[in-house]
Parts: structure tokens; sequence; C-alpha cells
């Protein structure tokens, strides 16, 4: 008993497990630790009472909704280097008292609005080395004590003008080693408290767009960036590789855009697909978007003058690097009837181009054919190609119809080529080639006389003998000498030749 009493000793001096830690964690006081255990999720049995959760180096891919609800009293999560895709809204609503929150190394590639709701408290947010590419209108719009927002290391090519709207208490912004392009004054005007911003690394496009920021930078911004942070221009080539503060305001210059749309007036049928590009240039490349001009009709609330349907859901939002968009319309409707308008803006400016479209109001079903019993005997229901009963058929119709009248074109084709080919054997076969062709030493062809032979040269001088068949052998007609007569003797009166041919004789 007495060499047991040391050993119960130090168990009861060892700091306690809490009850319920999750298997293969290490608990102790307000803090668990869960890294680099391979969790796919958030295990389970988390003490209530937890501050600290470590759940680094692991492959969790979501965090289920609800998952959280229980650690209301959570101060410091760290969820860094996993496999988060995507947050969902309100994920952290339970998690008012949340002080620090680290998300770097994920697969983010965007941010849901409202992904950041109720973190009321946060100070810190880490969401450095991810995939986000675009920071849209009140992402951040939840996190009023922010302090810290660390964005480097992402592929954040556009920042809206409103995406740090809310942070008025952000005393550190870092977005280097990013793809922007360019930001707008509007974009920093909510960062009343920013102390220290970070922007190298980008390939900044120094234009007309980042006038403003080389001003602010001389007049004061300089004391936001270390001396190291110099903004490197990446283009218009004449500029590339030097720094914004040493470009003249001059030169930096925009081109407003110019667009295009062709035709500017469609008819469509029902039930088609439509697409209608948008070409702009300009530089910078203009944004294309497409949007539908309302026309409320006289007399009537504009909220009616929609027609049935709806608004049509519009495609082709134009990518900044291609300057076109396109114009999507799917099983047209006589809601998408009306007008249009295609608009291009960069920093120089605003260009925009209406379209029209126009819906043929007849459908298929109202053409079909009468009835037999009602249809007048004889008669047969005609469509012409072109008029607007050929034009109201589906599609699938008129392509089948085009495609049978190809068809029958391409069989016409056929026959006649089918019957020339016939005739030329015809004509070959009445005069087989080397017919009646005479070769010296050759008596195969029948006798011959040097009467029917001429002497002749070719073009090069040579001699040579031709044979010309339309000299006859013999002389026709009434014989007038004896010796004539004994030599024709017993042959017809008249010999018919075939028609004059020369042929060549080599010796």
């Amino acid at each position: 008993m007495a060499s047991r009493a040391p050993t119960l000793l130090l168990l009861l001096l060892l700091p306690s497990c809490p009850e319920g830690c999750p298997a293969a964690c290490h608990c102790y006081s307000a803090t668990v630790e869960c890294g680099a255990l391979r969790l796919h999720v958030v295990p389970q049995g988390i003490p209530p009472g937890t501050q600290t959760l470590f759940l680094q180096d692991n492959s969790i891919t979501r965090l289920e909704p609800g998952t959280l609800a229980p650690l209301a009293s959570l101060r410091h999560l760290y969820l860094h280097n996993n496999s988060l895709r995507t947050l969902e809204s309100g994920a952290f609503r339970t998690q008012p008292r949340l002080l620090e929150l680290a998300l770097t190394g994920n697969q983010l590639r965007g941010l849901r609005g409202g992904a950041f709701a109720g973190l009321v408290q946060l100070r810190v947010l880490y969401l450095a080395g991810n995939q986000l590419a675009r920071l849209l209108d009140f992402t951040f719009l939840h996190l009023p004590r922010l302090q810290e927002l660390h964005l480097q290391e992402n592929s954040i090519e556009l920042l809206e003008d409103q995406a740090l709207a809310g942070l008025s208490s952000l005393a550190l912004l870092d977005l280097s080693r990013n793809q922007l392009g360019t930001i707008s004054q509007e974009a920093l005007q909510p960062l009343a408290s920013l102390q220290v911003l970070r922007l190298t690394e980008n390939p900044w496009r120094c234009d007309c767009a980042l006038h403003w920021l080389g001003a602010w930078i001389k007049e004061g911004g300089q004391r936001l960036l270390s001396s190291r942070d110099k903004i490197m221009c990446a283009e218009p080539p004449r500029l590339a590789m030097q720094s914004l503060l040493d470009v003249s305001g001059s030169s930096l210059i925009c081109i407003p855009p110019s667009v295009h749309v062709e035709p500017l007036e469609v008819t469509a049928n029902l039930g088609e697909d439509l697409r209608v590009a948008c070409q702009a240039s300009g530089y910078p490349q203009p944004l294309v978007t497409w949007k539908k001009v309302s026309q409320p009709r006289e007399n009537r609330p504009q909220a009616q003058a929609q027609l049935e349907g709806g608004e049509p859901s519009l495609g082709g939002h134009g990518a900044p690097d291609t300057g076109s968009g396109m114009l999507f319309l799917t099983n047209i409707t006589l809601a998408h009837a009306g007008k249009y308008e295609c608009e291009a803006a960069n920093a120089g400016g605003i260009a925009s181009v209406p379209f029209r479209l126009l819906v043929n109001a007849t459908r298929p079903h109202q053409l079909a054919p009468l009835a037999p019993a009602a249809r007048p005997a004889g008669h047969e229901q005609q469509h012409e190609a072109g008029s607007m009963a050929f034009r109201a058929l589906g599609l699938a119709t008129q392509t089948a119809i085009a495609a049978a009248i190809a068809l029958l074109a391409l069989t016409a084709l056929l026959l006649a080529a089918m019957i020339c080919r016939r005739r030329r054997r015809r004509k070959k076969a009445r005069t087989p080639p080397g017919e009646g062709t005479l070769f010296v030493n050759d008596y195969s062809d029948g006798p011959c006389t040097f009467a029917q032979l001429e002497e002749l040269r070719d073009e090069r001088g040579h001699e040579m003998f031709v044979i010309d068949r339309s000299k006859p052998l013999f002389l026709e007609g009434p014989v007038e000498s004896p010796e004539d007569r004994g030599t024709t003797e017993g042959l017809a009166p008249r010999f018919h030749l075939p028609p004059r041919v020369a042929y060549e004789i080599h010796y």
C-alpha cells in the first residue's frame, strides 16, 4: 500500500482530460488539438466550453451546418491547410465570441454573402493561399471589428467597389501576390482606420484608372506602404517594369470603348434558341454586359408592364480579357420580345448599342391541318417556304424539310452523272480504240496496197506512211477495161468505206 501512494498522488497531480474529448485528439484546459489526424469532418464530442480549437493539417472539405453550433464559447479556430472549397452562409453564426479565424491554405474559390455573418467580435481573418478570384460587394459586411485581413497569395483579379464595405476598423490589408490589374478609389474608401496596405507583386495595368493611386501615394499614402513595397507596372508594354510613382500622369491614358452588334434587329420563332454577339474594343479591354430595357405602357403601372413569364434570363457577362459578350436566350417566348442593350465599360467611359428582338407570335399548333371530316374533298393545306406558315414551324421540322430538299437535289445530281457516264460508254463502244489500225507486217486487217499509203513527213521531218482508208482498193462503177473487169469480178458494185481516218505506220 505504501508503494502505491506516490503513484496515486502523481496521477492526482496530472491535469485530467475533460470529459467527452474526441478520440485521438488532445484536450487540456479549454483547448482541443485535433491537428494532422487525416480528418475529413469536424470530429464529434468536442467539449462545449472549448475556447481554442486546432483542426489544421487535415482533409476537411466542408463545414456541415450545425457542426460548430455547440461551441458558442470559441475564441480561436484554426482550420488552415485543409481542403475547404466553400463556406456556407451562416457557417459561423453561433460563434459571436470568435476573435481569430485561420482559413489559410484551403481551396476556397469564392466567398458567399453572409459567410462571416455572426462574427461581430472577429479581429483577425486569414484567407491567404486559397483560390479566390473575385471579391464581390459586401463580402465582409458583418465584420465591424476586424483589424487584420490577409488575402495574399490568391488569384484575385477583381475587387468590386463595395467588397470591403463595413471594415471601418481594419488596420492591415494584405492584397499582395494576386492578379489585380487595377483597384478603384471607392474600394478603399470604407477603410477609415487603415494603417498598413500591401499591394506588391500584382500585374498592375498602369492606365487612367490608376491615376488616383499614384497621386494618393504621393500625397500621403506612402506611409501605408513599406519602403520595399513598390507598385510595378505590367502593362501597357511601354510602361512595363516601371514603378507607378515614376510614371507621369499624362502617360496614364485610356481609350473609351466602342460597341458593335450585328444585326440590330432579329425575328425569332417561339421555342427557338438565340445567341447574339456584342463586340467591344478599347483600352483597357471593356467589360461587356447585356440588359433588357423595360418599356412600361401608357396608363399602366410599370410593375405590370412586364410580359407574362417574367423577365428572361440573360447570359453573356463578357470577360474583361476578351471584350466580347454573348446574349443567350433559350426556348424563346413572348416574354423575350423587346428592346435590349449591350453596354461596354472601362475606365475611359461607357458605350452602348440597342438591340431589338421580335418574336413570331404564330404558334405551330395553330397551323395544324384540318381533321379528315372537316377538310374539303381534294383539298390539301399548302405551306410555302419562307411564308409565315413555314416559319412558324418548329426548328426541328424546318431542319428536316431542308435536309429532305438537299437529299433530293443530291439524288438528282447523282442520276445526271450516271446518265452522262452511260452515254460516254456507248460512244466508246461504237468505235473501240485501235480498230482498223495497221502496223508494219500486220495483215490481219485485210489486204492493202500502196495506193492507200501516202508519204508524209512529221513535224521533225521524219518520213512516215499514212494509210488512207478513203482510197478504194478497187475502182467503183462500170469497168472500162477487161483487165479491170477481171480484177473486180465477184465484188459488190459499191464498197462502203469507214470514215476517213489517218493511221501512222512506223518503219
